[in-house]
């Protein structure tokens, strides 16, 4: 019968009986009798020279991989839908980045992507099956969500056999013989799709998939119980291999119950570090661990209540066999006033990242499975370089604590704030007892004498409830207050700032030499080196981590200085660029790679130095994700024309290390003489080296 004529029950195609099909695979491999490293890996995504390179640094004597492996050929990108070609385009290892960025634009069509890729960007399988490519060690393995099913069906069929690749199904296990154990590998490949459970697509028998992705049925997972019930010995160390990881499904969890798992391994979550756990870890109680089950019970049961009177009309006995044993798992929950479930302590699971940011080695000695768990992890880097601004505040921080400032001073070098650049507003709810600084000097805070200053870290005393709407009250206007003060600061910088600047808006050449102004009421930062007692606020510290243990205030000033600009925030992926030679945007865009290299913008600094040098040419160079900046990194002391190119992550000091004006007094002197170089045809762009605007000015 025809897929177009059955109905979504995987069920229809009939089956080889569980009694009279081949003999289970029991066949032992003996790897080391003494000694063995099995390397553990997850999601290869079909580059598959790189088992032999993994293998070689792990020293290992076999590979287990679980997750998409790559089981693609020519004619494979004819069943692929649109949807899954672009995700294997997204993920694929093969594909360099600047390539892959210029696959997934958002003007590129499914077309394009279609007519331009083909399958040695996705797989190196073809090269597996050909005999260019050899495996050095044995690997065995399961199927991913993203396979071809019709090239799973031959190797089942025995039409493709490659030395030293064996594939993990439900009918097919192996037991490894090293340093002592004999370690039993069971097997189940495809995702986990609830409503897919009973749907074969293309696959035939038990196995399920179609348009380039493979899920799990129920006949599957049934099968896989019959198959381990048939080769169970209890001399054996049993490892489960899963695609979706049983820390996140309940079913999964369920079978490795079934299975008399003692160990799992699983993929399918894709996080940079890998996860190692027993459900006793991470569970609270016995209970958290039956809730799970629970749960993927409900979801399996409410497929099948839908679906079960279709499939009982087209099965056959055999199947029925298959189907009853599936149910069986589906029903095994721990009773929770009986025994305890010894798997509940026993029975440990790994969760791996993909095979190209870590790997787990199973060490095997003496009857002994150790465990090395290598993982890439994430990058932190980008909060060296981050500004205020970028910075996300921590969840619930007015209600976090910190130990006082004056008991533990924190030093220069934990200070994450750069002085330059302003803090962002805090939220409006949050208050703080510290007054802003409106003049350099300390501002009266109106407080009774009578009441205890409160400590930082949430020691004090509360204030008896007759006395809350009171100090509500007071806080409402010590915040219109603040508000007030801030109002006059920032109009009385604005007229100061129109006053200084009135008389070189006529000549560009000023501005090129006068520096940022800044505002003679801008408060002197004062370190906080005794708690609040007096009833005087304490001048706030530049210390952004003791201000957020602390309650701040709805300011835009960071209580270092007062800010001269607004300026935006910067693009995430952005990079510094010192240039040998005046450029343009084109020549920029040729020197990191043209149109692939994915660059968005280019802007170049205006310069503000000496009229008597030139400096190197700046400018900023923007890209359209992380790994296209890491790529533009990498030309960093690259040649153009008859230089080398500085290049380095973009932050905001570098436009002011380079420009090579420090401070000074912005007077009639210095209009005096800008006026002058403006005459003698010296105009604000002429680049200057660090320290001539002295020397020139001294002329």
């Amino acid at each position: 019968m025809n897929s177009s004529s059955r109905p979504a029950s995987s069920s229809t195609r009939p089956t080889v009986s569980p009694n009279s099909r081949p003999q289970v695979n029991t066949h032992t491999k003996v790897l080391d009798t003494t000694h063995g490293r099995i390397l553990c890996i997850a999601d290869i995504r079909g580059r598959l020279s790189g088992l032999n390179d993994l293998a070689r640094e792990a020293n290992a004597k076999a590979i287990i991989h679980t997750g998409d492996f790559g089981f693609f050929e020519s004619n494979s990108l004819d069943r692929i839908n649109d949807r899954t070609l672009r995700h294997l385009t997204m993920y694929s290892p093969l594909i360099p980045s600047t390539q892959r960025t210029h696959f997934l634009a958002p003007d590129n069509t499914s077309q394009a992507i279609r007519a331009t890729v083909d399958i040695s960007l996705l797989s190196e399988f073809p090269l597996l099956l050909s005999g260019q490519l050899k495996l050095s060690v044995p690997v065995y393995t399961v199927w991913g969500a993203c396979e071809d099913v019709v090239i799973l069906e031959k190797f089942r069929a025995g039409i493709y056999n490659i030395d030293n690749l064996h594939v993990l199904d439900e009918a097919t296990t192996y037991c490894l013989d090293v340093g002592g154990v004999k370690l039993r590998l069971l097997g189940l490949g495809g995702a986990l799709v609830p409503h897919k459970m009973f749907d074969n697509g293309d696959g035939s028998a038990t196995i399920a998939g179609g348009q380039g992705t493979m899920w799990t049925t129920a006949l599957q997972i049934g099968e896989l119980v019959d198959t381990a019930q048939r080769v169970f010995d209890p001399t054996e160390t049993r490892l489960l291999v899963t695609h979706a990881s049983p820390g996140r499904e309940g079913i999964m969890a369920q079978l490795a119950l079934v299975l008399k798992a003692d160990l799992s391994i699983s993929a399918g979550l894709h996080f940079r570090y890998a996860s190692s756990y027993n459900e006793f870890s991470v569970q609270s109680d016995l209970e958290g661990f039956r809730h799970k089950l629970i749960a993927g019970k409900e979801a399996f049961d409410k497929v099948w209540d839908s679906v079960k009177q279709q499939v009982d009309t087209v099965i056959d006995e055999h199947q029925r066999v298959l189907l009853d044993k599936a149910l069986s798992v589906i029903e095994r929950v721990p009773n929770a006033q009986g025994p305890e479930e010894p798997s509940w302590k026993n029975c440990w699971n790994w969760n791996l990242c993909d095979a190209a940011f870590g790997s787990l080695v199973l060490d095997v000695k003496d009857g002994r499975i150790s465990a090395e768990l290598k993982s890439q992890g994430f990058n932190y880097a980008y909060r060296r370089t981050a500004t205020p601004s970028n910075v996300v505040p921590t969840p619930n921080s007015t209600t976090s604590s910190l130990p006082n400032a004056t008991s533990n001073p924190p030093t220069k070098g934990s200070t994450p704030v750069q002085a330059e650049k302003p803090l962002s507003p805090h939220p409006k709810e949050i208050r703080s007892p510290l007054v802003p600084v409106a003049s350099g000097k300390e501002t009266p805070k109106e407080s009774s004498p009578s009441t205890p200053a409160p400590k930082s870290n949430g020691s004090g005393t509360p204030a008896p409830p007759s006395d809350k709407a009171e100090k509500e009250k007071q806080k409402r206007k010590e915040k219109e207050k603040e508000k007030k003060e801030r109002k006059d600061r920032e109009r009385t910088e604005a007229k100061e700032k129109e006053a200084s600047t009135s008389e070189e808006k006529a000549d560009p050449a000023l501005n090129a030499l006068a520096p940022a102004p800044t505002s003679a009421s801008a408060p002197t930062p004062i370190p906080v080196s005794a708690p609040e007692q007096s009833g005087k606020a304490t001048p706030e510290a530049p210390i952004a981590d003791v201000r957020d243990g602390m309650k701040s205030p709805t300011t835009d000033s960071t209580g270092a200085r007062t800010p001269t600009s607004k300026r935006s925030s910067r693009h995430p992926w952005t990079l510094f660029v010192k240039l040998p030679q005046q450029s343009t945007e084109a020549d920029v865009r040729s020197f990191f790679g043209g149109e692939t290299a994915g660059v968005t913008k280019v802007t170049f600094l205006p310069f503000k130095g000496s009229p008597h040098h030139r400096a190197r040419p700046l400018a900023y160079v923007e890209f359209g994700d992380d790994e296209t900046m890491k790529a533009g990194l990498d030309k960093n002391d690259e040649k153009m024309g008859e230089g080398t190119v500085s290049v380095q992550i973009a932050t905001d000091r570098e436009e002011r290390a380079d420009r090579g004006v420090r401070g000074g007094p912005r007077g009639r002197g210095r209009g005096f003489a800008a006026r002058n170089f403006a005459a003698a045809g010296l105009t604000r762009g002429t680049p200057r080296a660090n320290g001539e605007a002295r020397e020139s000015a001294a002329a």
